[in-house]
């Protein structure tokens, strides 16, 4: 079973955890370098856009969308 890496973030002024696996957490920060921005920006970011699915779920799937991009 793969494990996962908790981490804190801040959104809206709320404290908030989000666990992923490490792989996706090293596409995410991949991500936000790419974007110029910091982790919890590009988290933040993915949380204004996601509708109704779980913020895990969401931060995923742009982490899946950013690597097919650059393969």
């Amino acid at each position: 079973m793969p494990r996962l890496r908790k981490r804190s973030i801040l959104l809206s002024g709320h404290a908030t955890s989000l666990a992923l696996e490490p792989e996706f957490w090293e596409v995410l920060d991949e991500l936000a370098r790419t974007d110029g921005l910091s982790l919890a920006a590009l988290i933040a970011r993915i949380d204004e856009g996601r509708g109704e699915r779980p913020l895990a779920s969401a931060c995923r799937v742009a982490a899946l969308g950013f690597a097919a991009r650059r393969s």
